[in-house]
């Protein structure tokens, strides 16, 4: 008789390991990783003594050499030949080739050209994760392990309107939390509001000179912005209020009750707006502004102090980080502290008071040298490792007009964020009127569309640009329905989602097809929809190491073309020419609509696009 305590451990073995299995095959496989990973074995197997060899597979570019690529052989060579050993590119792609293990993804492969390996993917393989998409939804790939996540974002000051920087970080920042929550993170989205500082006494003093009894009745401070101005004069050119504001920010800083009461008033009329903007565009966000972290600023400058890394430098404290060519000022002449130090000790508390093992901040690039030195700081004094924790600043470019200047309105000022969004809801409505889609839609479902289209093109005009650069803000370009526009893509999702109505197919039968039905992709056209839309997985992967989120929108535009062709190529419905009744529904093409559209909405979602079934 065999051991039973082992026996019955490795029945749980097994237990767990199909389970782990069942639990994966619901997720989506990124093709492009297994086939790594195969590679990885082969090279492995086929050069042990090679240390750290490259590895690269890529989606072919042409199918007539196949579906992805392994071009490993070519840098092998070079690394070899650096080492004294002289083998043709050619040779080491046939030992790969010879080496690659047993599976059930790969058809053949060809060897071309001076040496890359070409990869033919088997057809049954590709319509099995198809069958799976359809019926476990779009999952997310399966997670090593549940990071926390925080991303700072949007981040506007108190009693100042939100421009279109700040539309940028806010945009971005939310399509980046979106992406880490769908695959599986714990994510926490922080708006690092300005809302403390030496503005605020010239605001209290104004606010108590306008309005005395503010303490027992609320202000009607309507214009903020208009507010802010007047008491901007007043401190500019009147030195008696220029005193009482400085007072007010000594008395506001000892935390007096009524001066507390002041603050919390301004902050509140500035947080109605710009919750306004955040309703419009769909934005979740937890205000931490620099005010959170004034208590925390005297224990960071203390441990710096400490550690011995302060220096003196005319009355002010500074703080050098090796490589490094500016310091940190943090303590001024005057003992006040600085955004270096706020910075600072943000950094501190997200990264011990959140625990987080990922940290990015979505400002403009002109911040990229200040980050640069407050990240230095900290790896210096020990709080974190760039190996383990990932803190990276993802900058973006400005907006430009159409002249290609500073976008501004045309008496030169900022544009008002709610304006632009009120201009964006107008434009829509007459696209959609000059289509006539208010004939054929009702109202509730005219405005949908008006809403979806609108902001849907403001967030992906700012997404599908490369986010380093800058931009030329255009409504009339945003709005086309022609080339890699929101309007274009949600108008394709609906045209996918109106086949299945005009296929008088509903949900149920759906979900029976895709239990029952293969998926055939025999037609060249069928064959590379199915390719494209299982490669959702590796886009997204390449997002998260890169945090460039245009690769999402080319990638569903690409998906919207490839399925335009597969539509004309291929009848998922046929009609008679005469009554144009329904006589036949090919169903695995219907699922290739459904797991098309059923991928688009995600998308969508990652992008903060709302789409809807009738535009």
């Amino acid at each position: 008789m065999g051991d039973p305590v082992a026996e019955y451990t490795s029945r749980i073995q097994r237990q767990s390991l199909r389970e782990e299995r069942s639990q994966c095959s619901k997720n989506m496989t990124n093709i492009n990783q297994r086939l790594q990973e195969i590679f990885g074995d082969a090279i492995q197997a086929a050069y042990p003594d090679l240390e750290s060899p490259p590895l690269s597979v890529t989606p072919n570019q042409q199918a007539k050499f196949g579906d992805y690529q392994c071009n490993s052989a070519m840098a092998m060579a070079q690394m070899m030949k650096s080492r004294g050993l002289k083998v043709s590119p050619r040779e080491i792609a046939e030992r790969i080739v010879q080496n690659i293990p047993d599976n059930e993804m790969i058809q053949k492969t060809e060897i071309a050209g001076p040496g890359f390996i070409n990869v033919h993917l088997k057809k049954p393989f590709v319509s099995k994760l198809l069958t799976n998409l359809l019926i476990n939804g779009v999952q997310p790939p399966p997670l090593q392990s549940r990071k926390r996540v925080v991303v700072d974002f949007s981040s506007p000051n108190i009693a100042k309107e939100m421009h279109v920087g700040h539309l940028r970080s806010t945009i971005i920042g939310d399509s980046m939390c979106r992406l880490f929550e769908f695959l599986g993170y714990d994510v926490l989205r922080l708006n690092h509001v300005g809302d403390w500082g030496t503005q605020f006494g010239m605001l209290i003093a104004h606010l108590q000179d306008k309005f005395p009894n503010y303490l027992t009745v609320s202000p009607p401070i309507g214009d903020l912005q208009a507010f802010y101005k007047e008491s901007k004069k007043r401190f500019d050119e009147d030195e008696e209020f220029k005193k009482k504001a400085y007072q007010c920010v000594v008395r506001l800083q000892s935390k007096e009750p009524e001066f507390i009461k002041a603050w919390n008033l301004i902050c509140d009329v500035s947080r109605m707006e710009f919750q306004k903007i955040y309703d419009c565009l769909d934005i979740k966000i937890i205000e931490r502004g620099e005010s959170y972290y004034q208590d925390r600023m005297t224990d960071v400058v203390k441990e710096f102090e400490e550690r011995g890394l302060v220096q003196l430098d005319e009355g002010r404290k500074i703080v050098f980080p090796p490589g490094q060519s500016i310091p940190l000022t943090v303590v001024k002449s005057d003992g006040g502290y600085t955004y270096d130090t706020s910075d600072l000790a943000a950094l501190k508390q997200r990264l011990f008071g959140e625990k987080a093992d990922i940290i990015i901040y979505v400002t403009d690039s002109g911040q990229a040298g200040h980050f640069q030195v407050i990240f230095a700081a900290g790896q210096m004094i020990g709080w974190y490792d760039p190996k383990v924790t990932r803190v990276e600043h993802a900058g973006f470019g400005v907006v430009l007009g159409e002249d290609k200047k500073k976008f501004k309105t045309r008496s030169g000022d900022t544009v008002r964020l709610m304006d632009l969004l009120d201009e964006g809801l107008r434009r829509s409505m007459d696209k959609l009127k000059e289509k006539e889609r208010d004939k054929v839609l009702t109202p509730d479902e005219l405005t949908k569309a008006q809403r979806s289209v609108a902001f849907g093109c403001i967030k992906y005009a700012d997404l599908s640009h490369n986010r380093i650069n800058d931009y030329v803000f255009s409504f009339d370009k945003m709005l086309d329905d022609r080339g890699n526009t929101a309007a274009y893509l949600l108008y394709a999702y609906t045209r996918i989602r109106s086949i299945t109505r005009l296929a008088n197919i509903d949900e149920e039968a759906l979900r029976r097809a895709a239990e029952t039905t293969q998926v055939l992709l025999d037609h060249e056209k069928e064959w590379k929809l199915g390719k494209c839309i299982l490669r959702f997985p590796e886009i997204l992967r390449k997002i998260l190491e890169d945090l460039l989120l245009h690769t999402l929108c080319d990638y569903l535009y690409e998906l919207a073309t490839t399925f335009t062709e597969f539509y004309d190529s291929c009848y998922c419905v046929e009609k008679d020419r005469q009554t144009g009744e329904v006589v036949k529904v090919n169903m695995w093409r219907m699922l290739l609509c459904e797991a098309t559209a059923a991928v688009m909405a995600k998308g969508f979602d990652i992008l903060g696009l709302t789409p809807v079934q009738r535009m």
